[in-house]
């Protein structure tokens, strides 16, 4: 492992590859990417795989739609030969109250206007794309076929050697001890396998950037909250969309394998990564009301992972001001995996001082201000 580094990234999930990747690929060298574990073994690898841009917030409809644009094209972009299993049938998110049907109206005309088209439903239209949805209650729907599905794990890996080929050195396996800090500026991080002089250190720790940013001495807006997933027996494909429910809390979606996978999170913080029995009663209750066929399914496993959550569900794309040289990708709050793509640009542009790419900005900052934008359409 180098004892000398220009940037260090912390987390080995998809933004941190994804980081690390587009830094190379800017020209930086020396670039270290550290992970505890393995790749993907956070939140990214016990994520739904959805990839939607189908929001409310402009930050996160532009980070989409550009992150779409590169899974579309992710072997030319990224110039390796993995197949991420990237499926565009669409998200069908449903309307059950009001209030949700009125966001709906809003966050559609915000997608239209910055070129996503997607549009609203009735709900027999909503019934004409999953002939099975159970319709009672439901005052409407909106629906965008270019959203979909991607493989976690082979997009990482996708990244991971992209980033690798380009001279990025990832080590797994490697645990983040402390950050040395003089003066207010990073000087480098001790790990399990020794020491490496940095002034410049990004925190994609995910569920545990809070526990990053103590060691510079800052305290982060952010929190990690556990949500679940189940995967069902492969069967034919009978469901094209992921389908979801704000106000039902609940996702589902059948991947290109057959399986299906539906999850949801709880509503107070829970810090255990253990599964319980209770969700998969919740689960099964939920998911046979809106989607009756799913009873004949058998649950082959579930688990749960990290939501790292920030105040307006808005990720947190930033320097430290407090620190100089220490930069976040954080609180994604469940949605790092399908907005990572543009989140390395972004993150480069911010490292190298570069005019940023996007009109995106997410800094850190925003939360003293108080200029608090919050994503409404979060499960």
């Amino acid at each position: 492992m180098k004892n000398k580094a220009s940037v260090v990234i912390i987390g080995g999930g998809i933004t941190g590859v994804s980081i690390a990747f587009n830094l190379a690929k800017a020209g930086v060298k020396d670039v270290v990417l550290l992970e505890k574990k393995y790749l993907a073994y956070g939140a990214t690898g016990r994520c739904g795989a959805g990839v939607r841009q189908q929001w409310g917030t402009k930050q996160n409809c532009i980070l989409a739609r550009e992150s779409v644009k590169i899974f579309e094209n992710i072997k030319d972009v990224l110039n390796v030969d993995i197949d991420i299993e990237f499926k565009q049938k669409g998200y069908l998110l449903l309307a059950f109250t009001e209030k949700e049907w009125n966001q709906f109206h809003k966050n559609v005309q915000l997608q239209n206007s910055l070129g996503i088209n997607s549009k609203l439903l009735t709900p027999d239209e909503a019934k004409d794309i999953v002939p099975f949805l159970n319709t009672e209650k439901l005052l409407g729907a909106a629906y965008y076929e270019k959203d979909g599905h991607a493989n976690p794990f082979l997009t990482t890996l996708a990244y991971a050697k992209a980033a690798e080929n380009l001279g990025v050195e990832i080590n797994k396996g490697v645990e983040v001890l402390d950050i040395l800090v003089e003066y207010r500026k990073i000087k480098g991080i001790y790990t399990s396998h020794g020491f490496i002089e940095t002034d410049k250190v990004v925190n994609a720790a995910g569920g545990w950037s809070q526990k990053i940013g103590k060691m510079v001495g800052v305290d982060l807006p952010v929190y990690s909250e556990r949500h679940e997933i189940l995967a069902t027996e492969p069967v034919n494909e009978i469901l094209g969309p992921m389908v979801m429910s704000f106000s039902y809390n609940i996702y589902c979606q059948q991947t290109p394998h057959g399986s299906f996978i539906m999850g949801y999170g709880p509503k107070e913080k829970v810090e255990s990564l253990k599964s319980t029995w209770q969700f998969l009663e919740t689960m099964a209750e939920k998911v046979t009301y809106l989607l009756p066929p799913t009873k004949n399914l058998r649950v082959v496993r579930q688990w749960a992972g990290y939501y790292n959550m920030s105040p307006d569900h808005q990720p947190i794309v930033s320097k430290c001001e407090e620190v100089e040289g220490f930069y976040l990708a954080i609180g994604f709050s469940g949605h790092g995996f399908m907005l990572a793509p543009a989140v390395g640009i972004l993150m480069k542009d911010i490292i190298l001082e570069n005019e940023l790419t996007w009109d995106v900005v997410l800094d850190i900052g925003r939360f003293k201000r108080n200029e608090i934008i919050k994503e409404p359409s979060v499960v």
